[in-house]
């Protein structure tokens, strides 16, 4: 005779129903984080954000620029993180960020904006026409979340969530919006994730750490 409690699949309907309600719950607190932040930003404040960011992005390729006098319609709010990414004819050009506890939200997005333009060691500085042309967008991360592994992979959202593996010494971050303009699935996501972070691929199965964290991504009207 079968566990008392166990389906013919072996599976515990208890043990599952807890699975849901976690993962439900965790849901639950990162969207609230998100909208807190947008509405705390505004319309201006996330405008002041994405203008700040090139501006940082040219003084540091050698255009010095004003400081803007918009920035004083941030909020004097704080993140958990803040990547910005350039984009030239659909290709990534720089993402760099800051990560891993809080930071003043502009002082966050300067940080990142002028290493992603001159410290992204994968590519070339760019140049302030490059700067100039380019699509630029700004994640403003929220806390890292880590997951219990048993959640895994049906705790990560597409879309919604960004993935960040640990083991040891070796990091390696990828964005929510990674995973839907590549068409990756969870598992596949976890996996690109573990390799940037110079992993093997399963190592999140097998001991490696993953945290979830979301973004409120800006982009330029």
């Amino acid at each position: 005779m079968g566990a008392r409690g166990a389906d013919p699949a072996g599976q515990d309907p208890a043990r599952e129903r807890r699975r849901r309600r976690r993962r439900r719950e965790m849901t639950d607190d990162r969207r609230e984080a998100i909208v807190r932040l947008d509405e705390a930003l505004g319309d201006a404040g996330r405008r002041s954000l994405a203008e700040l960011a090139r501006r940082e992005a040219l003084d540091a390729a050698g255009e010095p620029q004003p400081e803007p006098a918009s920035t004083g319609t941030v909020p004097p709010l704080e993140v958990y993180g803040a990547f910005v990414s350039f984009h030239l004819g659909g290709r990534l050009r720089g993402c760099m960020g800051v990560l891993g506890r809080p930071f003043p939200v502009v002082d966050a997005v300067r940080d990142a904006a002028r290493s992603a333009a001159v410290r992204d060691p994968r590519f070339p500085p760019m140049q302030p026409a490059e700067i100039r042309a380019a699509d630029l967008e700004v994640s403003l991360l929220t806390p890292i979340e880590w997951v219990d592994p048993d959640l895994l992979p049906d705790a990560i959202r597409i879309g919604i969530d960004g993935l960040v593996a640990e083991q040891g010494p070796q990091r390696g971050l990828l964005l929510p919006q990674v995973a839907t303009e590549h068409g990756l699935d969870a598992p596949t996501f976890l996996a690109e994730t573990c390799r940037k972070a110079g992993l093997p691929p399963d190592a999140w199965r097998h001991g490696a750490r993953i945290g979830r964290f979301q973004a409120l991504v800006i982009r330029e009207a």
